[in-house]
């Protein structure tokens, strides 16, 4: 008789057991049916994106008009990038944070393509001109990859090249009497005919950076 009564109270504690694991099942099944339906959501259905208006994307290289000079005092244009693949970062000297890691990022994308860092046009373009004269440019882009080119010019050809780029800035006062600037934080990139490619997010890891340029190395 014991061993039927243990039989019996195994199979009276199997049964809430056995129902633990259904409704387990099933909360599974949920939550991976809400899982599709939010990625068909985010990617085919109402909540995808809009794709970027062809307006907010950056003008072909042959179709800009600005003209900058360089931190070695050169005269500069959009036709100084023809030929070449091309990056072009906009951002300022005084930049607390944001344009000293993009250029940090960048000179270790140039580091990982090696000999093929050769083949690219790398400009970083001041919304400052106030303050980045050619000389400070010359020292700041000094302390990156040698390969990285600093451009500046008078407050209008910035606002032309910032506009042909279709980067945005604006000058932000701050509480000491100074000012700091906000800017785009992207990295643009052309493909050798002037076309442009792509944008380099900031912080954007290594791993998909790098394949990023040497597809339009590549190209």
């Amino acid at each position: 008789m014991a061993h039927h009564g243990d039989l019996a109270r195994r199979t009276r504690l199997s049964g809430p057991l056995r129902r633990g694991l259904v409704l387990s099942g099933v909360a599974l099944a949920a939550m991976l049916i809400l899982a599709l339906f939010i990625g068909w959501w985010q990617v085919d259905g109402p909540g995808a994106q809009e794709p970027a208006p062809a307006a907010a994307l950056p003008l072909p290289l042959d179709e800009m008009s600005f003209s900058l000079i360089d931190h070695e005092g050169r005269s500069v244009g959009p036709q100084t990038l023809s030929g070449r693949p091309s990056m072009v970062f906009f951002g300022f000297t005084y930049c607390p944070d944001v344009c000293p890691t993009t250029l940090a990022d960048i000179t270790g994308w140039l580091d990982a393509l090696e000999a093929d860092a050769q083949r690219l046009n790398v400009v970083f373009i001041t919304v400052d001109p106030e303050r980045d004269t050619a000389e400070t440019m010359a020292r700041y882009v000094g302390a990156f990859h040698p390969a990285i080119r600093g451009w500046t010019g008078s407050p209008d050809e910035i606002a032309r090249a910032a506009d042909d780029f279709r980067a945005r800035y604006e000058k932000v006062p701050t509480s000491n009497g100074s000012y700091t600037m906000n800017h785009t934080a992207s990295v643009f990139v052309f493909d050798g005919s002037g076309r442009f490619v792509t944008t380099i997010d900031y912080h954007e890891p290594r791993e998909f950076a790098v394949p990023k340029i040497r597809r339009v190395l590549e190209g």
